[in-house]
């Protein structure tokens, strides 16, 4: 079966595409790829390692006697020196999946202290567009550094938002996508090396505050419970087994018990090295349980040593029980508060504390049972249990925190004014190109509201609000479809999203006019500059048609080497794309170095003689654009039978050369300007009209030729500037045909 004409251009430039692509060759592409981590996947694009000497730079201590250790859960590496720990350092892309603006990982390695403060971040790795050539690493690298010292638990009690605190760098000026993403990657690793040392932020015990206390300090807040019974309580219990117990008033079993979590609960009690590495063994959804016994009995028994558990103590809250295990759990030889007295059996263990995930809430109190079993006359089991309820005391409870704020939301929260003036462009445009009749039948007003509107995208949307489409957010949208599509990467650039999601519902009722003619900055600069020059009487340069057409390759031949090229490195994809004027004449506003700034002029002072120079001949973008245009649904730019026949006055006056011989429209080109619109409903303008009002006949060819009527520039009048000629080809292309207008 043969495809469909109107395919045939798609399938031509994806066979493009993938020859370019081909030429590389499999592993080539892959080498490559690998190189410049240009794929999503963990076992081709690792994350950064930390090295002794660059984690000592990031805790500001001397490399002599630190020492790295890889942990699993997190993954990360835990730092320490002369002893004691120092922390953890963690890559932005292992724990977090950080991926740039650019749909690329974004690496950063973040080091954390066991108080829960960053110690240092240092910036690894990037793609983003952003800083390609326009803003310098250093920049971002100093970006970077400016997160030392902010503590996490104020971004645990406030959730994300604080992430616009003043204890946090500015983010960069003209580049607060990419910073914003980066702030995002950091922050959200530092709460998982947080909530792995057991610093509060996702739990509800405070686990960084530390107050010296004694024994009977500790008693008198409540940090643990206390339970006894004696040898008459007992002997009551085991009456009926084959070994009665005297009774006296001797202690048969005096059990403490607590969660000594926080720090000036068990570093008291355990002495600051003993509790830290007790601390540092306990998995994040973990918490401590400190259990200790005198008397006729103990809590630990010698049945764990076959089965592995301590089945005479049990943990049980509100039907919920748990037996510690000896994974995990340690015995201690004595206390190290002042005051405390000594004990003959001390343990520690760790028990579930996640309450989503079946564990205990800490907040609430907690029943510790040691059960004495003894054998009865009939061969049946005795049980005496002594239960401790404790509680961690109200002041080491911390409030809940704030439900974390994605990124991208906060983005779309903190420019809720721009977001408001880009949707009220958006509805001006769609009333105009709806309206578009109403518009092109008043040729006074038509100028004022063709150059107003361009006026306002270049100022408004250009060099006030930073919105300029790219060929880069076209090459990252397809990279993230075919490794890992991700809404959120585009989010959070709102602005830019709101954009691309008006110019891709344009292009299925206009095509890619909407952008071109309308909403592109640069391409309002290039119109304005052209109407300026006209008023001016600049003469116009007439491109012969051949040579126009040919010249169509450039801008098609960019567009591909840029995708192709991105597959190979994106890093060069990116330095490509600076054929884009873009970032110097909007985003940045020529605060560029020399070279970009001449570039940019050079295209505008071609403008002056070639309207629109740089979006008929080089602009990649409006070459990606023009492939889903393919798909537009309507036609409502209208032709007469007449056009390119009787009359060629339209072809000759579009700003991009769009209108072939034979009057037909291409929509590849075609910028949706309307000015053919006017001139053909203009009756003092258009051939036709004129010789319709006369009586004449319109079926032969106009006397007087096709440039024989004079033509209402786009300038408001009453200013007369000279036509833009533009030579016709003998053979043009087939191209769509548009609606018939009689």
């Amino acid at each position: 079966m043969s495809s469909s004409p109107r395919l045939r251009p798609f399938r031509r430039l994806l066979l493009a595409l993938g020859l370019a692509a081909a030429t590389l060759g499999p592993g080539q592409i892959a080498t490559a790829q690998t190189a410049d981590r240009g794929v999503l996947r963990g076992d081709t694009v690792p994350a950064a390692q930390p090295t002794d000497a660059l984690a000592a730079d990031l805790f500001g201590v001397p490399e002599e006697g630190l020492a790295l250790a890889r942990v699993e859960q997190p993954p990360a590496w835990r730092a320490s020196a002369g002893g004691q720990p120092l922390g953890l350092v963690g890559s932005t892309w292992e724990l977090a999946e950080s991926l740039g603006y650019s749909g690329r990982p974004l690496d950063v390695l973040v080091a954390v202290t066991p108080a829960g403060v960053i110690a240092g971040a240092r910036l690894m790795r990037h793609n983003e567009p952003v800083l390609t050539l326009g803003i310098s690493d250093a920049d971002i690298a100093t970006y970077v550094d400016g997160f030392a010292g902010f503590d996490m638990r104020q971004a645990a009690a406030g959730g994300n938002t604080l992430a616009h605190s003043d204890a946090l760098p500015d983010v960069i000026s003209r580049a607060t996508v990419t910073t914003g993403v980066i702030r995002d990657a950091i922050l959200r690793t530092a709460r998982i090396l947080t909530l792995a040392q057991g610093v509060g932020g996702g739990g509800p015990v405070d686990r960084v505050g530390y107050a010296p206390a004694d024994w009977a300090a500790l008693v008198q807040m409540g940090a643990l419970g206390h339970a006894t019974a004696t040898m008459a309580e007992a002997a009551e219990a085991f009456a009926a087994s084959r070994r009665p117990v005297t009774p006296s008033d001797r202690q048969f079993l005096d059990l403490w018990a607590g969660v000594i979590d926080p720090p000036t609960i068990g570093r008291n009690l355990l002495g600051p090295a003993r509790f830290a590495e007790a601390a540092a063994a306990l998995a994040p959804d973990q918490a401590l349980l400190l259990v200790a016994t005198n008397g006729l009995t103990g809590h630990r028994g010698t049945e764990w040593r076959r089965s592995g558990r301590f089945e005479r103590v049990t943990v049980s809250q509100a039907g919920r029980s748990f037996t510690p295990t000896a994974e995990g759990s340690a015995r201690i030889a004595g206390l190290e508060a002042e005051g405390a007295p000594s004990f003959r059996e001390i343990s520690l263990f760790p028990i579930p504390a996640d309450p989503e995930a079946g564990g205990f809430d800490l907040t609430q109190p907690l029943d510790v049972t040691v059960t004495s079993t003894r054998e009865a006359a009939d061969g049946t089991e005795i049980a005496f249990p002594v239960t401790v309820t404790t509680a961690i005391p109200a002041q080491f409870i911390q409030a809940p925190p704030a439900p974390e704020t994605p990124l991208w939301v906060e983005f779309w929260q903190v420019k809720k004014p721009q977001i408001a003036v880009v949707g009220a462009m958006l509805l001006v445009l769609a009333l105009i190109l709806f309206g578009q009749e109403w518009l092109v039948r008043r040729t006074r007003l038509y100028p004022w509201v063709r150059l107003g509107y361009l006026s306002v995208t270049l100022v408004v949307l250009g060099w006030g609000l930073g919105a300029q489409l790219s060929v880069v957010q076209v090459v990252a949208f397809l990279h993230a479809l075919l490794s890992g599509f991700r809404w959120e990467t585009f989010l959070v650039a709102p602005l830019i999203f709101i954009l691309w999601s008006a110019v891709a519902l344009g292009m299925l009722f206009w095509g890619r006019g909407v952008f071109c003619g309308w909403l592109c900055p640069f391409g309002a600069l290039q119109e304005l500059v052209n109407a300026a020059a006209v008023r001016l009487g600049v003469k116009q340069i007439a491109v012969p048609q051949a040579l126009h057409e040919r010249l169509w390759v450039i801008k098609y031949s960019l567009f591909v080497a840029i995708v192709a090229l991105s597959f190979y490195s994106m890093q060069h994809a990116l330095i490509l794309a600076e054929v884009e004027p873009f970032k110097t004449a909007i985003s940045m506003r020529f605060l560029r170095p020399w070279p970009f700034v001449a570039y940019a002029l050079a295209l505008l002072t071609a403008s002056l003689f070639i309207e629109r120079f740089f979006c008929r001949y080089v602009c990649p973008l409006g070459a990606g654009l023009a492939i889903p245009a393919k798909l537009k649904i309507f036609d409502w730019l209208k032709r007469r039978p007449q056009c390119g026949r009787e009359c060629r006055l339209c072809e000759t006056r579009c700003p991009v050369g769009a209108i072939d011989a034979l009057g037909r429209i291409n929509a590849n080109e075609c910028h949706l300007c309307l000015r053919c619109q006017v001139i053909m409903d203009d009756p003092n303008t258009c051939p036709v009209l004129k010789r319709r009002a006369r009586g004449a006949p319109t079926g032969g060819q106009h006397p007087s030729g096709a440039h024989a009527a004079p033509v209402p520039p786009l300038v408001p009048p009453p200013v007369t500037p000279g036509p833009t000629v533009t030579a016709r080809s003998a053979q043009p292309p087939a191209f769509r045909s548009t609606q018939v207008h009689p």
